[in-house]
């Protein structure tokens, strides 16, 4: 990311729980990465996998095969909203569109159920800003992070 854009694309504010005292952040080169899948590579996952949601562990987990290679973590907040932490894809499994697919079937898992979101992962929070129609599932009270 070397255009002007994309410093300000690398810029997120977090909430006071985030426990970031000056409210903001800079985006890892990973998060940017995922960011930059979520953005510029196609939304069709190269291949199949399976998303699994350990309630016991609070992950929402990309299983192919039989290997853990993606996940989203998370946080229970009462009986209907999830804090969703942060993703991660290993390096080998990058661009092909497992983050995409890995939010959009968390975030329908979440609908599913009934419940809201609060967004603590810039690349969910990214996803969300360019598929405005899961933007309802953002906890109006309890939105998390955003993008500046």
């Amino acid at each position: 990311m070397t255009d002007a854009t994309g410093a300000a694309r690398d810029a997120f504010a977090y909430p006071d729980e985030a426990g970031h005292p000056d409210r903001t952040g800079t985006l890892s080169q990973d998060q940017s990465v995922l960011i930059d899948e979520l953005l510029d590579e196609p939304h069709v996952p190269a291949f199949e996998f399976d998303v699994v949601n350990d309630e016991k562990t609070g992950i929402y987990e990309v299983i192919a095969g039989d290997r853990a290679i993606a996940g989203l973590p998370y946080n229970v907040a009462g009986d209907d909203r999830l804090v969703l932490l942060a993703t991660s894809v290993f390096p080998e499994f990058r661009k092909r569109g497992v983050a995409t697919e890995l939010i959009r079937r968390v975030l329908d898992d979440v609908r599913a159920q009934g419940k809201t979101v609060t967004v603590m992962c810039p690349i969910v929070r990214t996803f969300i800003e360019n598929n405005p129609e899961y933007a309802d599932l953002v906890d109006s009270r309890h939105p998390g992070g955003g993008l500046r």
